[in-house]
């Protein structure tokens, strides 16, 4: 039996993760779960979540790995929750249906995430890009 669909194909947030994600090397996106995955070998970002304590639903978030330092302090966030199912692997949820949104602390998390996740040619492919 498949995942019902949990987002909504016109979001602006998703599609603003979207052009953000996908311009990573090797990165692509598919649907699992009902959810957008975006992976290389792995996934490194997913958009939408449920948090794993209360269950409570983030439809509009973009779940990450950050290092373990960083999800430290990432969890200490008010915006910030613990995935159901991939928090206790080191994942952390991070909410974007607020007023506000760092989008510069959005991409450094996903870079951070893509670098924990991807392949050493994908990760050097990148920081050749970036000179």
């Amino acid at each position: 039996m498949p995942h019902p669909i949990m987002f909504d194909e016109t979001d602006p947030l998703l599609a603003r993760v979207r052009a953000l994600v996908l311009a990573y090397p090797g990165a692509q996106e598919k649907i699992s779960h009902g959810r957008p995955f975006f992976f290389t070998k792995t996934s490194f970002a997913v958009y939408g979540g449920s948090e794993k304590d209360t269950r409570a639903a983030f439809p509009r978030s973009l779940i990450v790995k950050p290092d373990a330092d960083e999800r430290l302090a990432l969890l200490g966030e008010a915006h910030t929750y613990l995935p159901m199912y991939l928090g206790p692997s080191g994942w952390v949820g991070y909410d974007l249906d607020r007023d506000t949104v760092d989008w510069a602390e959005v991409a450094e998390l996903v870079d951070m995430s893509f670098r924990e996740t991807a392949p050493v040619k994908l990760v050097r492919e990148l920081d050749e890009r970036l000179g």
